[in-house]
C-alpha cells in the first residue's frame, strides 16, 4: 500500500510543472512561493521551540487561530509554524499581525522533500487539522519521535465508508498519532472503529472566535439606509441564483443591496459577466468607492473581508450549500447576529446546522422558491439574536479553554 502510495505521489511529482502552471493561469496557485511545496524553504526558523499546526484551507485556518493567539502568549514557545494548502487559506494567514507565527506551504508527501521540511524546521509537536492524513509524513515523524495530534479531528460518514475498505491501513495511520480530539461523537465512534484509545472530545473548535481581525466600521456607513443581504462563500452557479433571487426582492425591498462574497475570488471576472448579462449594477470591493442609490450588488474581490460585513448583516445567505460542497461554518455570521438561509447540502456541518435550526438561526430551503421566500422572511424580521450570541461565545470560550489546558500537558 505504502509503495504504491509513494509510486503515485512521484508521477504526481513528475507531472506537477504542467499542474503548477495551469494553477498560476488560473490563479490558485502563488507564482513566487509555489517552490515551497517542493521544499524549498524561505521563511527563517527562530532558535528555541517550535510547534507546527497544518491545516488545508481557510475553514481549518481560522478554527485554530484562537489557539494560536493563547499559544504566542506561552514563553517556553519561541516558534509557530502554520502550513496550509491553498493560496486562499494564505492570503487569510496575512490578515493576522502575529508575532511569533510564520505561515509556509505545506510540503508534497515525498520522503525526500518531508524529510527536508521537518530537518528544517524541527518541530517539537505537530497538530494536523480536522482531516489531513498524510502517510509519508506521518511515518517520517514517527521515525523521528516528534509528537503528532489530530486536532477537531473530522471523519464524514462517506469518509468512513471510504476508509473501511482499508481497515488494516486506517488502523495503523490512526494509531500512529500519540492523542486524537474528535469534534463531535460520530468522528469518535469512527475512530473506535480502527481501534484508537488515545482520544477526547472537548468540543469544536470552529466554535471559538478570534480577535485578530479587526472589523473596518467604517464600511458600515457605505450601506446606511440600506437593506442588505450578504451571500458569502459562495460556489459556480449560486451567484446567478442569488441574483435572481435579488431581482425578485427588489420588487418588494426598494433599498435592497446584496453583498456578494465568493468562496475563491478568481472566480470574481466569471461573476461580473453573469451580473452584466443580467442588467445587474454593481461595485467592487477592490475599487474602494462608494455604492450609488442605484446599485444592485456589491462584489467582494478581496480576501478576509467576511468579518466587516457580517458586523452589519442581518441576513447571511451561506453557499456550497445550494451546490453538493457541503456547506460553509455558519458560526462566525451568528456570533455577529444573522440569520442564516442556506441551501439542502450541508454535510460538512450537519451538527452545527441541526442545532442551529432548533434555535431557528437557521433555515434550510430545498429549492429556489423556497429560498426567495426563506430570505424574503428573514429580511421582515425586526428581533435580534443577543441572547443566542453570548450563549455560543460562551461555548466558544469554554471549548478553546480546554484545548488549551490538554495541550499545555502534552507538549
Amino acid at each position: 500500500m505504502r509503495v504504491l502510495y509513494n509510486l503515485v505521489i512521484v508521477i504526481v511529482i513528475i507531472f506537477s510543472p504542467i499542474i503548477i502552471i495551469y494553477r498560476i493561469l488560473k490563479q490558485k496557485e502563488s507564482s513566487e512561493r509555489f517552490f515551497e511545496k517542493f521544499g524549498f524553504l524561505q521563511k527563517k526558523r527562530r532558535n528555541g521551540k517550535l510547534i507546527w499546526f497544518h491545516c488545508s484551507s481557510v475553514g481549518e485556518l481560522l478554527s485554530i487561530t484562537p489557539l494560536v493567539e493563547k499559544l504566542e502568549r506561552e514563553k517556553d514557545i519561541k516558534n509557530i509554524l502554520i502550513s496550509t494548502s491553498t493560496l486562499s487559506s494564505s492570503k487569510i494567514f496575512e490578515k493576522f499581525k502575529f508575532k511569533k507565527t510564520v505561515h509556509q506551504f505545506y510540503p508534497i508527501d515525498n520522503p525526500i522533500i518531508v524529510n527536508k521540511f521537518l530537518n528544517y524546521w524541527k518541530p517539537s509537536a505537530v497538530f494536523f487539522v480536522e482531516s489531513e492524513i498524510w502517510p509519508e509524513m506521518l511515518n517520517s515523524l514517527k521515525r523521528k519521535k516528534i509528537k503528532i495530534f489530530l486536532l477537531n479531528a473530522r471523519i464524514s460518514k462517506r469518509s468512513f465508508n471510504r476508509w473501511k475498505y482499508f481497515k488494516k491501513f486506517g488502523t495503523k495511520i490512526f494509531n500512529i498519532f500519540d492523542y486524537i480530539f474528535p469534534q463531535n461523537k460520530e468522528t469518535y465512534n469512527y475512530l473506535k472503529y480502527f481501534r484508537v484509545k488515545k482520544m477526547q472530545i472537548l468540543g469544536n473548535l470552529k466554535f471559538s472566535e478570534t480577535t485578530k481581525i479587526n472589523v473596518k466600521n467604517s464600511l458600515k456607513t457605505n450601506f446606511i439606509h440600506r437593506r442588505i443581504l450578504c451571500a458569502a462563500s459562495t460556489h459556480y452557479n449560486e451567484e446567478e441564483i442569488i441574483s435572481n433571487i435579488h431581482l425578485n426582492l427588489k420588487k418588494k425591498f426598494d433599498n435592497l443591496i446584496t453583498i456578494i462574497i465568493p468562496r475563491h475570488i478568481e472566480r470574481s471576472k466569471e461573476i461580473l459577466k453573469t451580473l452584466n448579462y443580467k442588467k445587474l449594477k454593481y461595485i467592487c470591493h477592490s475599487e474602494n468607492r462608494k455604492i450609488d442609490k442605484d446599485t444592485d450588488i456589491y462584489l467582494v474581490d478581496t480576501y478576509g473581508e467576511s468579518k466587516a460585513f457580517y458586523s452589519f448583516s442581518k441576513v447571511v445567505f451561506l453557499g456550497g450549500s445550494l451546490v453538493p460542497k457541503g456547506g460553509q461554518n455558519p458560526l462566525e455570521p451568528v456570533r455577529f447576529g444573522c440569520y442564516i438561509a442556506h441551501g439542502k447540502y450541508t454535510f460538512n456541518f450537519n451538527e452545527i446546522y441541526n442545532m442551529l435550526s432548533k434555535k431557528k438561526l437557521s433555515f434550510k430551503a430545498k429549492n429556489f422558491s423556497e429560498l426567495n421566500k426563506t430570505i424574503f422572511n428573514l429580511l421582515k424580521k425586526k428581533s435580534n439574536n443577543k441572547k443566542e450570541i453570548n450563549r455560543f461565545k460562551k461555548i466558544g470560550n469554554d471549548i478553546l479553554t480546554a484545548h488549551l489546558l490538554k495541550i499545555r500537558v502534552l507538549i
